[in-house]
């Protein structure tokens, strides 16, 4: 039986997370579940997150806002928290992006996921950058995103969810401590053609799609460049 991991992002009518900070909140909240202690040994979600794990790692994302979120919320899961922009600063506050919310559950077969969010819609989260992202800081794991394809902001999101998952399986045991214990720091950025040419010739994890939705089959998705990973 298939299962799927559902995550959900809060976007209300006026607060709507930027794209960078979404893609990045959802691939720590995909961390966060994988390293949670009720996801191996006899933790409590450890049958779910192991069936899911030796299937496909299939993700979905949907959008939840007012009463719909608080639901989502009062449901066991992990919700992680993004930066979002201009928080701190007064001046800025006409102009300042709230920090994204995601919050993470733990796999279902397909047809058992509860209804507080199985009924959530999936369209509507197309997310922009209001300007020019920051440089990564240096030992930042990055996940760069493919730029010839076009994928909405919820597609992108669970791509990125893939990525960092893929990373954290070949990561060593006390790579993944140092990981979780930066808060699962990583960037997500679009690479030049030129620099996604390069590192596909290398051995980094790279996410390869089924093609259910948005994507041709087999397109290569995202690439997940952490420092203890063997180029």
């Amino acid at each position: 039986m298939e299962h799927v991991l559902t995550l959900v992002v809060r976007v209300e009518k006026r607060a709507r997370p930027a794209q960078t900070d979404a893609l990045e909140t959802a691939a720590r909240a995909v961390l966060a579940i994988l390293a949670d202690e009720r996801s191996y040994g006899e933790g409590e979600w450890a049958d779910a997150m192991t069936s899911w794990q030796d299937d496909r790692i299939r993700k979905i994302v949907k959008r939840a806002r007012g009463a719909e979120w608080r639901r989502a919320e009062g449901l066991p899961g992990i919700t992680v928290h993004g930066h979002g922009t201009g928080a701190d600063a007064p001046e800025t506050a006409e102009s300042a992006v709230p920090g994204a919310e995601v919050r993470v559950f733990p796999p279902t077969a397909v047809d058992a996921v509860p209804a507080e969010i199985a009924n959530l819609q999936v369209s509507g989260t197309d997310f922009v950058d209001a300007g020019k992202l920051p440089a990564v800081e240096a030992g930042v794991p990055v996940l760069w995103v493919n730029p010839e394809l076009e994928m909405s902001s919820g597609k992108a999101m669970a791509q990125c969810g893939h990525a960092a998952q893929l990373a954290w399986w070949e990561l060593s045991d006390g790579a993944r401590k140092e990981w979780a214990a930066s808060d699962f720091a990583l960037a997500v950025r679009t690479a030049t053609r030129a620099h996604w040419a390069e590192l596909l010739a290398t051995d980094l994890p790279v996410v390869q799609d089924a093609g259910f939705t948005e994507i041709e089959p087999g397109s290569r998705t995202v690439i997940a460049d952490h420092p203890q990973l063997n180029r």
